[in-house]
């Protein structure tokens, strides 16, 4: 007996079964919440975020069973969004992909990084080297608990460092879902402090009103 019949794929947003070779069903495809034009972001030191979705609905619902049920494989399907988003979106050439680290204590917790398995996918996609550039120096609160933009700044202030020098490179950052953009903009900081040209964020979904 296959392994598709003992365990047959689901679709990451809404869990029904799907057909071989398929990652995401045709209902989610039409009726997933897409970002379109407003897809595009901007903050203080990355150039340009995209993000193919809005984190409402069943973008949100399936991004959540990614983060906090176990749902790793869904990074595959999310991984391609996440492709079709860059090369829809941004006509640049890009030297590496690399992710938002989390702290040891969050890693323990979860089992696995989805920002890491996001950034792998989406590197195989788009056949650019894939490299851990940051570390988190120390835990810190999830952002999602925290309310304003200042306090989300300050609570990612100085927890990242990165691990080599990347002088003229342009770089592809991702992570799960763009909100107040503290967390992109501060990894994106020290990239550039790393030498790094240009720094474009890449996330699954938007959020739908910045905290």
């Amino acid at each position: 007996m296959s392994a598709s019949l003992l365990y047959p794929d689901k679709c990451p947003f809404c869990l029904s079964l799907l057909p071989e070779g398929r990652d995401i069903c045709d209902n989610c495809v039409r009726t997933l919440p897409w970002t379109g034009r407003e897809g595009r972001s901007h903050g203080d030191f990355f150039s340009l975020c995209l993000s193919p979705l809005r984190y409402t609905g069943k973008a949100r619902q399936g991004l959540r069973r990614y983060k906090f049920s176990g749902n790793a494989a869904a990074y595959r399907a999310f991984g391609r969004l996440m492709a079709d988003a860059v090369r829809a979106g941004d006509a640049g050439h890009y030297d590496v992909v690399t992710y938002v680290p989390l702290s040891f204590w969050r890693f323990r917790q979860r089992g696995y990084s989805q920002s890491r398995l996001l950034a792998r996918a989406l590197a195989g996609h788009l056949g650019i080297p894939f490299r851990r550039l940051l570390r988190k120096r120390r835990h810190s609160r999830a952002q999602s608990g925290i309310k304003g933009a200042a306090a989300r700044k300050a609570n990612v202030s100085g927890t990242f460092a990165a691990l080599e020098d990347i002088s003229g490179k342009t770089v592809l950052l991702v992570d799960d879902v763009l909100t107040s953009g503290a967390t992109m903009s501060e990894c994106s900081r020290i990239l550039l402090l790393a030498g790094a040209e240009r720094v474009v964020g890449v996330t699954l979904c938007k959020a739908v009103k910045a905290q």
